[in-house]
């Protein structure tokens, strides 16, 4: 495993993380009425995604004797096959995928409702899984 791109992607994952916690909205419809602030947190919560599942292919690629995954979703399932992370926290972080989907290829139906409730409850996921990952380098 290159060492120096898993932590260099490591270090991307937490500066998002560090910008969604300084710029998490109040509630919800603070998050609505705010485009600026919806486009922060949006483009926040889909970087951290796309690195978690970047990172986890990068690992898997290397470490696992398993199938190369099919999904940007399997990534995380197939972490928690090979015990690099539990099933629960791989559940969870298979449905930001979905959500980083929305906001990828659906944006006008984004649910805010929902990315403030992510923002508010949800980034633990993503510093969990670094830990996870920081424990293998």
């Amino acid at each position: 495993m290159d060492r120096a791109i898993i932590s260099q992607k490591l270090e991307s994952l937490r500066r998002c993380i560090a910008r969604l916690e300084s710029r998490r909205p109040s509630s919800a419809e603070q998050l609505k009425a705010d485009l600026d602030l919806q486009d922060i947190v949006a483009l926040n919560l889909t970087r951290a995604v796309q690195l978690s599942v970047d990172i986890a292919a990068h690992w898997l690629a290397e470490h696992a004797e398993v199938a190369s995954p099919q999904t940007m979703g399997q990534t995380f399932s197939l972490l928690a096959e090979c015990g690099v992370i539990d099933e629960d926290l791989a559940r969870r972080l298979r449905k930001s995928v979905g959500f980083r989907n929305i906001v990828v290829h659906n944006y006008e139906a984004v649910d805010w409702d929902i990315v403030f409730a992510i923002c508010s409850r949800q980034l633990e996921d993503f510093r969990k899984f670094a830990s996870a990952i920081a424990t293998l380098l």
